[in-house]
Formats: structure tokens, C-alpha cells, sequence
């Protein structure tokens, strides 16, 4: 539930700050005033953080060590110098010189605090060229919110979450952050249950898996110290976003030296991790050239994947960093599940090898930038019966031998934001149950019709190794026992024949002219 922020208009917190950053429209693009308001925000909320521990010093009797930065970093506090003080700031808000104070306030905590290297914007404000007013207004807005006042609400966090989801809808398709929703990153998270071990996204973006992982972890009474984080990100403002995201949570993470791609500058070659959870880019073209990477050791045991499509390069770039134990749960585009030649090679080595576990196809416009269904998959290392401690729970799990279970969740989701489908905690709690049901032994996993399957290998080797959950789910209630693949064929056929149909109505159409003495021209 958004939190008020008594301002007596009614609106919640989040809602005043898009209203104040709305008003740079004209002043910067939409793509850049979100780097303008988390940074901000951040400055805002680090200087909240860094007094409130000032003052704890000081009545602690503590007051000569106020001034050094060791005191405030021990206890996960940033040290800011007086002139990178939120009070600073908003002295000087309407001096024509703010632009250039905030870049000062930022660069020095990043130099201060060895945690924010490379995280901060440099030079940004001073760049943008803003106008002094609106930026005043925006300044004088967030000032307006304690973002420490509460210890059980992360404001912050919520915030940062709040602006990336609409920025990611205000900028529309084929723009800005592939933001990935949230209650996707829940339901993957609440599937592979990321208790404790070393976390890896490939492709972490602004940092949204990490988080939620540790909001798991916290709702689940675990401890959030026995988490290990890396990640890697292509874009450098993404990058930026990442570490800032990650230090207004107070979460340690590793996402490399520099902003990098995966593939060709991977920034943790060496890493075998326990989780992997990630939203790497959809049907990535041309992602390397004809004799690039063709004896990367992450092919290893596969065929090379093609260059005309990464999909399979960002599946086998997580499975060469499974531990031996390790699970991944990662969002991909639909179109992996039955791809044909080195596509289809890899997946039936994936299927032959015991390393898919579930697949689960998710209803239309969930994402912000795209309206298409996609897939969540789930690999895992280890299908093999054991007793597992899983957080406060003893499981027996069952041998699982290159089963397969599919979930249609097509039909499953509510409303959001008027057009687009989310997860509701019960939904995500339910779809979960499924899974862990299906895992374990006597839980009483059913295969539900237009909902779930458990498919043996043998039954997946009949398919041609497809992965497309509509081959093996039942479906009783509505017109949907026809597959995908087959309908589009079908599709293809009779649109083939329409166009055909079409031509030779226009020939007709042309003779019947000439017979009258008239020549028409159909050229453009």
C-alpha cells in the first residue's frame, strides 16, 4: 500500500515526486530526468542516513569522531562532507550555480566513500542545462520526505522501484530500462528460494533481482549476511543505477570493475554460483561475429550458439556458472522453446543432461515495453532424491530424472495499471506451492488441465525435445489444445492462400477493364 505523505492532497509519496519530475518535461527528456530524481534521491537519502548517525555519535559521547569517515562507514553510512549535505543543498537550491553544487555534492561522496566508486553521475546536473526553477521545485519536493522516518518501510527502495516501473511505461516500447517487474522477480525468487549462497544476473540492469532476493531472504527470517551478489551490465547509466539501487539498500555486490558485455568482456569468469536470476535481452541479433567466441569455454559439452539470436548464449552462459547444486530461474522470450538447428541441438543436450526443471509460460502484458507472453525457466543442477533443509523446512525431495514441469499461467494475474497483468502475492504463493509440491514427495502434485503438467523425458523426446508447454498440458475448457507452432503454421497457410486468392481477384479485376477499352495501373 503506496504510504501518504500528508501533504493533504492525498496522494502518496511516489505520486507527488513523478507529479514534480513531470514538470522538467521541456527542460530534459523523460530517458534522462530519472537519472535526475534517483540521484536525488539518493543524495537525499544519504544525507538523512548520515545525520541521523552524526547525531548518535554525538550522544554517545562520541562528538571527536563526528568528522571521520571510518565511524559512519563501520556501520554502513556514507560520510558527507558539509557541502555534500542535503541541508547545503537546499540553502543554495535557488542560487543559479545549484546544478553545479549538486554534481560537487556527489562527486565528493563518491570520492569519500569507496563503496560508490563509478556509481554516481559525474557532471550530470551541470550538463543537462536544466532549468534552475523546476529543478528548485523538484529539490523542494523531496525535501518534503523523511526517508528514514520509518524503519519498516523501505521509502527509499520503494521509490526507486515506483520511478523505474514508470519511466520504463512513460518511455514505451523499445526504450530506456528493460525494467523487469516485480512480481516476476518475486514468483522467481519464491521458486528457487535464494536462502543463502552466491547470487549471479548477468544482465542485472538496475539492479531489481538482487533486491527483491534480499526481500525474500528478510521475509523469510533468513539472514541477508550469508547472501554473496554479482552481476554484470552492459549499458554505463544502467550500471550506474545498479550500484546506487544496491547502495540505498545497504546491500554489498560485486557487478565487476566497469560496465561491460557479458559475452565478450565477462567480468566473472571464474564464478559458480548457487543462484542465478536473471532477464537477459530478448532475440539478440548479430550479439557476435561468424569467428567470435566459437571456443568460449561456456559452450563447452554444446554446440556453438548462433549468432543470429543470443538467447541460447545467455542459457549457456548461466549453466557454466551453476554450482554443483546451483538453480537458475531467468525470463526469456517464447520463442527459445522449439527453435530448430543449433537451437534445438543445445535444448535437447539441456533436456538430455537434467537441467530443466520447470517451464512456465506467463500471460500477455506483463512487461512495460512489450505486450508478447514470455517463458520463466527454471534449470536446476541437482533433481536427485535427498533430504534438503530449506530454510526453517526439512524436505524430501524426490529423483526427478529429466522430468519436466510446464505451467500455463496465461489465465492467472490481475489488473495493473489499468492495461498491463501482475502476480498477486496469492498468486505467486499458489504457482509456488505448485512447484515445490511437484518437487517433493507425497505432496499431492496432480496435473491440473490448463494448468500444469509433469512430463517424463520419453514424452518429451516424442515432441522433438520442444519445450512448449501447450504439447503436454491438457486443455479441456477452452480452444487451446491446438499448439502453437501448429496454429501458426496454419495461420501462415491460410494468410499464403488469402494473399494468392487476393492477386488473382486484382488479375480478374484488370481483364474485365481492358475487355471495356480501359487500362488501369495497380503501380504505385
Amino acid at each position: 500500500m503506496a504510504k501518504k505523505n500528508g501533504n493533504g492532497n492525498g496522494k502518496s509519496i511516489e505520486e507527488s515526486l513523478w507529479d514534480s519530475a513531470n514538470k522538467l518535461r521541456g527542460s530534459v527528456e523523460p530517458a534522462e530526468y530519472k537519472h535526475v530524481v534517483l540521484g536525488l534521491i539518493f543524495l537525499k537519502f544519504a544525507s538523512d542516513k548520515f545525520e541521523e548517525h552524526r547525531q548518535k555519535l554525538i550522544d554517545d559521547g562520541k562528538e571527536k569522531y563526528i568528522d571521520m569517515p571510518d565511524f559512519y562507514g563501520m556501520s554502513n553510512v556514507f560520510y558527507l562532507d558539509e557541502i555534500s549535505r542535503w541541508s547545503y543543498i537546499i540553502k543554495n537550491s535557488k542560487q543559479n550555480d545549484i546544478a553545479l553544487k549538486i554534481d560537487t555534492a556527489l562527486h565528493n561522496i563518491e570520492k569519500n566513500n569507496k563503496a560508490l566508486r563509478g556509481a554516481l553521475p559525474d557532471n550530470y546536473f551541470s550538463r543537462l542545462g536544466l532549468d534552475n526553477t523546476k529543478l528548485s521545485s523538484l529539490l523542494d519536493t523531496i525535501n518534503d520526505i523523511d526517508t528514514i522516518k520509518d524503519k519498516q518501510q523501505d521509502i527509499v527502495g520503494r521509490v526507486y522501484e515506483y520511478f523505474l516501473s514508470k519511466f520504463a511505461l512513460a518511455e514505451g516500447k523499445g526504450k530506456g530500462e528493460f525494467y523487469t517487474p516485480k512480481s516476476i522477480v518475486n514468483l522467481i525468487a519464491e521458486m528457487i528460494e535464494p536462502y543463502k549462497g552466491i547470487i549471479y544476473d548477468p544482465a542485472c540492469g538496475s539492479g531489481g533481482m538482487f533486491v527483491q532476493s534480499i526481500k525474500f531472504i528478510e521475509s523469510h527470517h533468513g539472514n541477508k549476511r550469508e547472501i554473496s551478489i554479482y552481476g554484470q551490465e552492459y549499458t554505463n547509466t544502467t550500471y550506474k543505477l545498479a550500484k546506487m539501487n544496491l547502495a540505498i539498500r545497504g546491500i554489498a555486490g560485486n557487478l565487476g570493475e566497469k560496465a561491460a558485455d557479458t559475452f565478450h568482456n565477462d567480468q566473472h569468469p571464474d564464478l559458480k554460483a548457487d543462484y542465478i536470476m536473471a532477464n537477459p535481452p530478448f532475440n539478440q541479433k548479430d550479439w557476435r561475429a561468424d569467428n567470435e567466441l566459437n571456443d568460449d569455454p561456456r559452450w563447452r559439452g554444446y554446440d556453438v550458439p548462433p549468432k543470429s539470436n543470443a538467447n541460447y548464449g545467455w542459457i549457456l552462459n548461466m549453466v557454466s556458472k551453476l554450482s554443483e547444486n546451483g538453480m537458475a530461474g531467468f525470463v526469456l522470450a517464447n520463442g527459445a522453446l522449439s527453435g530448430g538447428g543449433d537451437e534445438y541441438k543445445i535444448r535437447r543436450k539441456l533436456i538430455e543432461n537434467n537441467l530443466v526443471e520447470a517451464i512456465l509460460i506467463l500471460p500477455q502484458d506483463m512487461f512495460y515495453t512489450t505486450n508478447i507472453s514470455v517463458t520463466v525457466w527454471i534449470l536446476n543442477k541437482n533433481k536427485k532424491e535427498q533430504i534438503k533443509q530449506v530454510g526453517d523446512e526439512t524436505r524430501h525431495y524426490r529423483n526427478r530424472e529429466k522430468e519436466v514441469l510446464f505451467l500455463d499461467l496465461r489465465q492467472i494475474g490481475e489488473p495493473f495499471e489499468k492495461k498491463f497483468t501482475q502476480f498477486s502475492v496469492d498468486h505467486i504463493s499458489q504457482i509456488a506451492k505448485t512447484f515445490h509440491a511437484w518437487q517433493q514427495v507425497d505432496k499431492g502434485y496432480e496435473n491440473t488441465p490448463e494448468y500444469c503438467y509433469s512430463a517424463s523425458f520419453e514424452e518429451i523426446e516424442k515432441k522433438d525435445f520442444s519445450l512448449v508447454p501447450s504439447k503436454y498440458i491438457e486443455f479441456v475448457n477452452r480452444d487451446e489444445n491446438i499448439d502453437f507452432d501448429d496454429k501458426m503454421k496454419a495461420l501462415q497457410t491460410e494468410f499464403s492462400d488469402l494473399l494468392k486468392a487476393e492477386e488473382q481477384s486484382k488479375k480478374e479485376l484488370l481483364n474485365v477493364f481492358k475487355e471495356l477499352g480501359y487500362e488501369i495501373s495497380l503501380e504505385p
